[in-house]
């Protein structure tokens, strides 16, 4: 086993992004790693259960040595065998935490076999949490990302929805693993708004509360110049069998005559006006709008990990650019090969990201681990 690569885990947004991308990508390469000063700035630092859970699933999935994965832990070594798929594999933190996040770690990980055996995921907790993409944006912006760039074909079930402060919730993923590398992709021109559909929910609460958030996200988005009869945003209330605990939130995407889809979102809480949250989803999706770029501010930092394991030349036109996705090109460059360039628009502060992509696929080199892993 070669010697573990060091990354900080303090490093620019230092939060649980970075270790998500940094294991997952070892995982993928075998490349041993050390993440020390993990979540160094926030308070509490260290590890919380989603962070443990998510590092525990991809053990499992990559037959690894896992050490310090301990609720405040502020350093772990992880150290990867070959994935095993196809396969079936689970995790459970046992609260709220983001089922979102937990397949942000594992996904990758599916990518690539030999086979084309589809593999699962189970995973359980809260399916719309704070600090974290809700499972709709997941489910109708994230993986058609995937889908229409690169050729992959998620299938995602939400089974139960789960809410703070228990969670409880349950989703699985099904994917088809490739064998060839993940093609470049190149998004220049957003084009005109074609569509704009939504999911304003509430579970253990009253049903007007969803239609409240919907009128208001609608108000909006119609006094932003977008025409009322392409906006199509449902109100529901979850059956009880179909939600664990109460909570309510809205989720909108609104799709593009070139294939792009930018979102907005926002979760209900007891001192915020259902029609208030509306509004401020509807405002985040009229600002993702505004500045004209290909991906929403969520969006561009998730896709930096797929840039670089495609092979060839990406270009993506983005919105300004996030300390989150700052963080996942830097975690990129420090585990891959694959090289990032960053053009800013002065007027605008918008963003070019180009990336040079390592090319991976599941068909290694004898040398794997010292073919790809950064000096």
């Amino acid at each position: 086993m070669l010697a573990s690569k060091v990354i900080e885990g303090n490093v620019l947004e230092g939060g649980g992004q970075l270790l998500r991308n940094t294991v997952a990508l070892s995982a993928l390469l075998q490349a041993p790693v050390r993440v020390d000063k993990i979540r160094n700035g926030r308070r509490p630092p260290g590890l919380k259960n989603q962070h443990v859970a998510g590092l525990r699933l991809v053990a499992d999935m990559s037959c690894a040595h896992l050490s310090g994965d301990s609720n405040g832990s502020e350093s772990i070594v992880f150290e990867p065998g070959p994935i095993q798929l196809p396969g079936s594999f689970h995790a459970n933190p046992g609260t709220a935490a983001s089922t979102a996040l937990l397949l942000q770690i594992a996904l990758p990980c599916l990518l690539f076999s030999v086979t084309s055996e589809p593999s699962t995921l189970t995973l359980h907790g809260g399916t719309n949490a704070a600090q974290a993409p809700q499972i709709d944006y997941t489910q109708h912006v994230f993986l058609p990302f995937l889908r229409t760039h690169f050729g992959l074909a998620p299938d995602l079930r939400i089974h139960k929805r789960g809410y703070f402060p228990k969670g409880g919730g349950t989703i699985s993923l099904s994917l088809r693993p490739v064998t060839g590398p993940l093609p470049p992709i190149v998004l220049a021109d957003r084009g005109n708004v074609t569509a704009v559909y939504g999911r304003a929910y509430v579970a253990g609460l009253p049903v007007r509360l969803a239609h409240d958030m919907r009128d208001a996200a609608v108000r909006v988005l119609t006094l932003a110049g977008i025409d009322r009869d392409i906006i199509d945003v449902e109100a529901v209330r979850e059956k009880h069998e179909n939600a664990q605990g109460s909570g309510s939130g809205i989720v909108l995407w609104a799709e593009t005559e070139n294939g792009c889809i930018i979102g907005g979102s926002a979760l209900g809480s007891k001192s915020m006006a259902a029609a208030v949250v509306g509004e401020v989803a509807a405002g985040q999706l009229r600002q993702n709008l505004a500045h004209g770029g290909c991906v929403d501010e969520y969006m561009q930092d998730q896709m930096i990990i797929f840039l670089a394991l495609a092979e060839g030349r990406s270009s993506v036109k983005t919105g300004p650019l996030t300390m989150h996705t700052r963080t996942a090109i830097w975690v990129a460059e420090q585990m891959t090969k694959a090289k990032f360039e960053i053009a800013t628009d002065s007027e605008t502060a918008c963003a070019l990201i180009t990336c040079e992509g390592m090319g991976f696929t599941s068909r290694p080199q004898v040398n794997r681990t010292e073919d790809v892993v950064a000096s």
